[in-house]
């Protein structure tokens, strides 16, 4: 785990504002969905993924570098590049 050396307060209404530098770092959006995890005493937040990034669809996916991946859309860039 990396320290950024930001800190933040917790508002009346629970709400923390996360940096846009941190927002842009990671691909956060307006609207994103993030999944919240805890370890111990951490708290987690990671950007909620569902679906295959490349097709959307939620059927047979696999994670690779921390992307959910369907294993035809897998298929169909080997084919593409002609390794199948």
């Amino acid at each position: 785990m990396k320290a950024t050396g930001i800190v933040r307060h917790v508002d009346e209404l629970g709400r923390v504002v996360l940096p846009s530098e941190l927002r842009k770092m990671l691909h956060i959006n307006v609207r994103d969905a993030l999944e919240v995890y805890t370890d111990g005493d951490l708290i987690i937040l990671k950007k909620y993924e569902p679906a295959c990034i490349f097709t959307n669809t939620t059927d047979d996916l696999i994670v690779y570098k921390d992307r959910k991946v369907s294993k035809a859309a897998i298929k169909e860039m080997a084919e593409l590049a002609g390794l199948i």
